[in-house]
């Protein structure tokens, strides 16, 4: 089953920024893919399996951004 998460991720004012959030997530996690907009504060994650919310909130403050909603769907 694929999954996708969408993570509302505030403080991305650069194209860098994107960047830093997405090869921390792609550390932490097995995704298949994972994109980022700063213009829509948002984090898209897809991933082949399901995976731990708690722990895709603390992956991205590391990079210093804040971690609102996180939606998924199956």
């Amino acid at each position: 089953m694929i999954w996708k998460y969408m993570i509302q991720v505030n403080g991305m004012m650069f194209g860098m920024y994107e960047s830093h959030v997405n090869n921390a997530i792609r550390k932490a996690f097995p995704v298949k893919k994972v994109t980022s907009s700063r213009s829509k504060n948002k984090t898209t994650v897809i991933a082949e399996t399901k995976l731990d919310e708690d722990a895709l909130c603390s992956a991205t403050p590391a990079t210093g951004y804040d971690v609102g909603e996180i939606r998924k769907e199956p």
